[in-house]
């Protein structure tokens, strides 16, 4: 990071507002060259990603691999709908249109800012700007400090494969990131925690920004007594160590039915280590096992972890832990109570508290107490528990019986939070519509009756035709208001024939 990243930041911001106006005006086929260009770069940066990867978190390439092919899969299919999206989207007519043509056009909101984080800095630095490049928007993007080989790599494949005035990374640490909430940013995209999400939304008000957040939160995982144990443990085992637990949509804590639950920790503890210990080399061993990102981060988990056990938690397996590495291994851990961090505050490491439970009313109260979640899971066979769950529980996504599938799998679903666990939605044309005014548009057709009637002073005519709309509904069907559109069309033409 060069010692004057903070003065750099005006002139980028400048550079980016002064193209941004010309950038609405270009075609979709200009737009779909620029992105085809990110998507080469990026791939063509592989070897310098992985090994970023491997010194800051230690993950292998197939876990760096499925973050790549997020950003790959949104290109291609911007790239594939971008015209269509493009176009201006005719709307129906209503009561009080009858003559008129009503559309929304789409057109970019100016200038975006993307603040990354550092659990999967290509995905959350990409997805975002892909969106955002699509609408037409140029784009800035500041990478965590937390990666900063990440970052770096980052810079270096926008530089290749953009125009700084239209797409430019900035890395830097707290001090860059403040500087540029001070812009007048039009739109912000951030992705982590609610300290920050807290003040981006404060910065984002001075400038009347529209602001995208997805900031995680403990993302309950409930267990009915019909669910398949041995299928749940398996799955929940890949879901919560994913990066070490370091994943928004993790799995925070599960609620277990209190028939299966000894069952199934007994289930994860096993499947946990068939994952990531499979000849009892020792989980520090596993190449598909990271580390923590930091040494502030490290000791976070690991109070939280002393913590419960020192209020009473029992351990079904984990606990051994390494400093110098970062490395914890992964923990189940039941008998947990409120009092207990953690079941206040997100774990975002690899350990999973299990709460057992007999009412299903017991699991709405738990998942009442805390935030509304980004993710919510829930395993069953019994159909009627799987509705009777998602019907009394809100959350920004769920999967039923499986976990984190719902990120970067499927274009056509939004992905987002509800409240402290975010604003808005991403991915594939929500990104697109995220930055976006969707500019409602009517054009005047032809004059429909008395077109003065409107106007004061106000006829008795008039006043009893507007009064009498409070007595019938003012919607109508689709026909008839097509009907009579098409009527006052046919009598224009024959009126400017006379």
């Amino acid at each position: 990071m060069p010692d004057n990243a903070t003065s750099q930041v005006q002139p980028a911001f400048a550079a980016l507002a002064a193209r941004a106006p010309s950038l609405a005006l270009e075609s979709a086929e200009t737009r779909i060259a620029r992105l085809q260009r990110l998507l080469k770069e990026t791939m063509a940066a592989r070897d310098a990603i992985y090994e970023a990867a491997h010194a800051e978190l230690g993950l292998c390439n197939t876990d760096i691999d499925q973050q790549l092919l997020m950003v790959k899969g949104e290109i291609e299919y911007a790239c594939k709908h971008l015209a269509e999206w493009m176009k201006a989207e005719p709307v129906k007519g209503s009561l009080m249109t009858l003559g008129k043509k009503s559309y929304i056009r789409y057109e970019p909101k100016g200038v975006v800012l993307t603040l990354g984080t550092w659990n999967a800095p290509y995905a959350i630095g990409l997805v975002p700007a892909v969106g955002a490049l699509a609408a037409g928007n140029s784009v800035l993007l500041k990478p965590s400090e937390l990666a900063p080989q990440s970052a770096a790599v980052l810079a270096d494949i926008v530089a290749r494969a953009m125009e700084p005035d239209v797409f430019t990374v900035l890395q830097g640490g707290a001090e860059v990131a403040q500087e540029l909430l001070q812009q007048p940013f039009n739109h912000i995209f951030y992705i982590g925690g609610h300290q920050v999400g807290r003040l981006v939304m404060k910065a984002a008000a001075e400038h009347f920004a529209s602001v995208t957040l997805e900031m995680g939160g403990k993302n309950p995982t409930i267990i009915d007594a019909s669910a398949d144990i041995e299928d749940t443990a398996r799955k929940i085992a890949w879901g919560r160590l994913s990066n070490a637990g370091q994943v928004c949509i993790a799995p925070d804590y599960a609620l277990v039915h209190e028939s299966v639950k000894a069952a199934f920790c007994e289930a994860l503890a096993r499947n946990i280590q068939a994952m990531y210990d499979p000849d009892g080399a020792g989980y520090e061993a596993s190449p598909e096992y990271p580390c923590i990102i930091n040494d502030r981060h490290f000791e976070r988990v690991a109070a939280l972890l002393d913590d419960a056990r020192e209020k009473g938690a029992t351990f079904h397996c984990g606990g051994g832990r390494n400093p110098a590495a970062r490395h914890i291994d992964p923990c189940v851990i039941s008998d947990v109570d409120e009092g207990m961090r953690i079941m206040q505050e997100e774990i975002f490491g690899p350990a999973i508290a299990v709460v057992g439970w007999t009412e299903r009313e017991e699991v709405i109260e738990i998942i009442k107490r805390r935030a509304k979640p980004l993710a919510l899971y829930i395993y069953a066979k019994d159909r009627e528990a799987i509705d009777w769950f998602l019907a009394r529980t809100t959350a920004g996504s769920t999967v039923v019986n499986h976990n984190m599938i719902q990120s970067g799998t499927n274009p056509h679903l939004p992905f987002g939070g509800v409240n402290a666990s975010g604003i808005g939605r991403i991915g594939g044309h929500f990104t697109f519509l995220e930055c976006s005014n969707q500019r409602s548009i009517v054009e005047e057709g032809p004059p429909v009756g008395d077109p003065n009637m409107m106007y004061p002073p106000y006829s008795d005519k008039f006043k009893k035709m507007m009064g009498s709309m409070f007595d019938r509904p003012l919607a109508v069907p689709d026909a008839v208001v097509r009907g009579i559109n098409g009527l006052i069309k046919v009598t224009s033409v024959f009126k400017r024939q006379r």
